[in-house]
């Protein structure tokens, strides 16, 4: 599969070559448009328990959707819904987790299962569960906004807003805490909240803009929020 992105940063497409009889799977209302005879089918990967596990506490769609070129190859555009950028990511013996709504897309050799992150990851806004890629392929994922990816060193830390994260490899350890000196009243008036100390060696992938702001300012001056 070959994956060309475009209208990027603000509002990518990335649009999936396939050879004949090749398959990628998206999430479940990603696809934007799709070249003529490529067959889509919607199903549980997995079997139930996965796709609960992906849908219930991954905060992913319970269905993914497979879509198969017809023996001359063909093509599929997925998009996010959120305006943003998008990346191709290469799985090869490292494994990715990904945060809640940045999966999009894979070749059928990447495996998506859902995992526990730990009470940190819980109370930093991003569920519990992440989504974890292994296998072998490429993976499309999405951010709000633009997409940052950050190296990081033996013992190299870098300091993220937990709203601001898009997906880290699996040799990158994290710890969570408040933003300001460790106390929460600070963190409220540094209008910070919490706060992931990702260590290296690996790779830390950020978005420029936080989903959760949008939804709190969008509840703050929609005329339904003031009834």
């Amino acid at each position: 599969m070959d994956i060309a992105i475009r209208h990027n940063p603000s509002f990518a497409v990335a649009r999936c070559a396939l050879g004949g009889g090749e398959v990628v799977r998206a999430e479940s209302g990603a696809m934007m448009a799709t070249s003529e005879g490529v067959a889509i089918e919607a199903a549980m990967q997995g079997g139930l328990m996965k796709s609960l596990k992906r849908g219930v506490l991954g905060g992913e769609s319970f269905f993914i959707t497979t879509y198969t070129a017809p023996p001359g190859g063909g093509w599929v555009d997925v998009a996010a819904h959120l305006p943003g950028d998008m990346m191709a990511v290469e799985i090869t013996d490292r494994p990715l987790f990904i945060q809640r709504g940045s999966y999009i897309a894979s070749e059928s050799g990447v495996e998506i299962d859902t995992k526990w992150g730990g009470f940190k990851s819980l109370f930093g806004g991003e569920g519990g569960f992440l989504l974890r890629a292994t296998g072998g392929g490429t993976v499309v994922l999405s951010c709000y906004g633009a997409l940052d990816r950050i190296r990081l060193a033996e013992g190299e830390t870098v300091v993220v807003d937990s709203g601001h994260m898009v997906a880290f490899d699996e040799g990158v350890t994290f710890e969570l805490r408040r933003a300001a000196g460790g106390k929460t009243m600070q963190s409220l008036k540094s209008g910070e909240g919490f706060v992931f100390d990702f260590r290296g060696p690996g790779e830390v992938m950020v978005q420029s803009r936080n989903p959760t702001a949008l939804v709190q300012w969008l509840t703050m001056v929609l005329p339904f929020s003031r009834s």
